[in-house]
């Protein structure tokens, strides 16, 4: 295996993971397989997958002598709040490119991040081509007036990041020795990739939450880099993945009936908040895999939360928990 890049503690580790009895025959498995890989509770920034991605890439950010983080995301970026929570912890600046127009009261995340003291700045209607641009125009800017910067991927998705999620792999055969299936939301693939790469393709299942236009590509591209750099054995990236896309519903960040379901059933039988962009995508997609057993009900199964709580506060959802909003606008989290 090639060498381990260095990594800047931000997150508590190992995460637990817990038991869901309840959850488990809702859903059509026995009770006893069913686990919950508690990533929303990563410690840093209120928690989620992006604490594991980030230590890997602030590393290297402070190795560039980098005092200012950018990146971006939609307008309840969690990716951005997390990168803004990094950058606070390590004494570095932080700028945010979000697409949408800037809400007449700050919510979840935003919120969040005016607590922070993040300069927040608002691309409009745009899709992740012009949002990439947009970051690249001000990251000149900024470099131009003497700032040293250090351009953090959408969701913290590359090669680099996928390694956290190698490492919360790694952790889960600790956990849960016999685990045959680990289910995750997948938004901009670093997760699914370093999950992957750990375990083999034949036990991940990535649902996905309809946040790029091909997960597929891109957690390949992130896969056959972590092969070329030795970090991951060919035998276990090299095989099809295993990627959902039957809950996507009408697009990315509107919740589906389906998903709806999943996030009060979370709460009400386990006391488990998901978010309704990714988690609650996710945990249907895992109900229609049992339905159409390509998850057996007694295959010992993992279910990993990733965290978002902070995005619900900012959704349609919490205006109307009893129906399911025909519009919810814009971008929502900025990918898992």
């Amino acid at each position: 295996m090639g060498a381990v890049p260095d990594r800047v503690p931000l997150g508590s580790w190992p995460t637990p993971v817990e038991r869901a009895p309840r959850l488990a025959e809702r859903l059509g498995l026995d009770p006893a397989c069913l686990w919950i890989k508690r990533d929303d509770l990563t410690g840093l920034g209120a928690g989620g997958n992006k604490v594991r991605k980030l230590e890997y890439l602030c590393a290297a950010a402070l190795e560039s002598g980098a005092t200012l983080l950018i990146t971006s995301g939609g307008a309840q970026s969690n990716h951005a709040r997390l990168t803004a929570a990094a950058a606070c912890r390590l004494g570095l600046d932080c700028v945010v490119v979000l697409a949408g127009e800037r809400p007449p009261v700050p919510s979840g995340n935003l919120a969040l991040e005016e607590m922070m003291g993040t300069r927040v700045i608002w691309a409009g209607p745009v899709g992740d081509d012009e949002l990439d641009r947009q970051v690249e125009v001000v990251a000149g800017e900024l470099r131009r007036s003497g700032r040293c910067v250090e351009v953090i991927p959408l969701g913290g998705s590359n090669a680099l990041g996928a390694r956290g999620y190698l490492d919360c792999g790694n952790e889960l055969v600790d956990q849960v020795p016999d685990l045959r299936h680990v289910v995750v939301a997948v938004g901009s693939g670093g997760t699914m990739a370093g999950l992957v790469a750990a375990l083999g393709s034949d036990r991940v299942l990535g649902i996905d939450a309809g946040a790029v236009p091909d997960p597929e590509a891109r957690v390949r591209s992130m896969l056959d880099e972590l092969s070329a750099q030795g970090a991951a054995a060919p035998a276990r990236t090299g095989g099809p993945l295993r990627l959902r896309d039957d809950q996507v519903g009408p697009g990315y960040t509107i919740l589906t009936p389906e998903a709806r379901d999943a996030l009060i059933d979370a709460a009400q039988l386990e006391g488990i908040f998901l978010d309704p962009v990714y988690t609650a995508k996710a945990l249907s997609g895992l109900a229609a895999a049992v339905r159409d057993g390509s998850i057996g009900h007694d295959e010992p199964t993992v279910f990993v939360h990733t965290g978002g709580l902070p995005g619900l506060f900012g959704h349609a959802f919490l205006r109307d928990p009893h129906g399911v909003p025909a519009d919810q606008g814009g971008r929502a989290s900025g990918g898992d």
